[in-house]
């Protein structure tokens, strides 16, 4: 099982049109134009509007951001990001919606733009293509070919408008309650907290994750590392309190290990991603001859447990929806999607 690493780490009123399983929303003229300072109050509103249409299905979500002021301070750091970009549309003179994207730096992510969890909001689905088509036309003309945006997945209509701009889901952000009583793991495993001469084996699994993520068929371009840098990383943090390291045995042979943190500490969950005082599901990984034995379900049943005993409100984790074991094992254990990062790779 595995998941991504942190450690270390007055409006026309719409009718819908039926076709199929999608529901289209009909469109009356929007006009666009580049995205300005002035425009980050109307942003914000309707960021705050999006979030809490999201909360009605996602209550573990903050509640902050359903504050317009709390939510125009989101867009006006996505604003101010490096080099960020955008556009707004506008009907009868009102914006009714807008989308701001940013580079990242490195090479990890390509030539890339992203659209973070406050990048976007509009009063209809279908504005973002227009709003879509607006944007990407300056980034592509800066050579920015790689485009990955954050989208609430609740918002199936939200999600389809943008999979009808040829988007795909690559990655997903999931929240879940605390569990209401500790778990059992298997009698074949035995789940126990890591210690100092589990580092080498610890260091193993660190490396069998991006091992695995290069696999068919998340196919990931991430860095491997080596089993060296990995272990000197945990000399180095063995005894950090901030996180809680877990491991599996299975006939007295460790066989996985999971770690557990405060959210904060992803670099990857920010913004209305986050849930307020949440614990996070950081990192799980099990050797390749021992799946089947419920070695990933057991380390993240005993991360759950660690997080209810150590106070957090609720658990997140993430994981590359690609990755067959985590996209089912972390779904089956109760967490629910949030945000999908949805990827498109443009010129062929």
């Amino acid at each position: 099982m595995f998941v991504s690493l942190a450690r270390r780490p007055r409006r026309e009123k719409q009718v819908p049109l039926s076709g199929g399983a999608l529901t289209f929303y009909p469109v009356t003229r929007v006009e666009t134009r580049p995205f300005e300072e002035g425009d980050l109050t109307a942003a914000g509103r309707l960021l705050a509007a999006r979030h809490s249409r999201q909360r009605q299905s996602r209550p573990l979500l903050s509640p902050r951001f359903e504050d317009p002021a709390v939510a125009e301070a989101e867009v006006t750091a996505a604003w101010k990001g490096d080099e960020a970009s955008g556009a707004v549309a506008l009907r009868a003179g009102e914006i009714v919606g807008y989308l701001l994207g940013a580079p990242k730096p490195g090479s990890l992510w390509g030539p890339n733009v992203w659209v973070e969890s406050a990048g976007q909001a509009a009063t209809e689905p279908e504005v973002i293509r227009e709003l879509y088509a607006a944007a990407a036309t300056r980034w592509v003309d800066e050579g920015r070919t790689a485009h990955y945006v954050l989208v609430p997945s609740d918002d199936q209509d939200l999600v389809r408008a943008w999979f009808r701009l040829g988007f795909g889901h690559q990655h997903t952000h999931a929240v879940r309650p605390l569990p209401e009583r500790p778990a059992t793991p298997p009698t074949c495993l035995r789940v126990r907290r890591a210690e100092r001469g589990d580092m080498p084996t610890l260091a193993r699994l660190d490396v069998e994750l991006p091992a695995h993520q290069r696999l068919a068929p998340t196919f990931s371009a991430g860095e491997l590392g080596s089993y060296e840098e990995s272990l000197a990383e945990w000399e180095e943090d063995f005894d950090d309190p901030d996180f809680a390291t877990f491991v599996a045995e299975h006939d007295g042979r460790v066989v996985g290990s999971a770690v557990g943190c405060a959210l904060e500490k992803s670099t990857t969950n920010n913004g209305l991603i986050r849930p307020d005082h949440a614990g996070f599901l950081g990192f799980a990984a099990v050797f390749p001859d021992a799946r089947g034995l419920g070695a990933g379900r057991a380390l993240g049943e005993a991360v759950l447990d660690w997080c209810a005993q150590t106070g957090f409100g609720s658990v997140a984790t993430d994981w590359r929806e690609t990755n067959l074991f985590s996209s089912r094992a972390w779904r089956a254990l109760g967490f629910q999607d949030t945000f999908v990062r949805l990827h498109r790779l443009l010129g062929y």
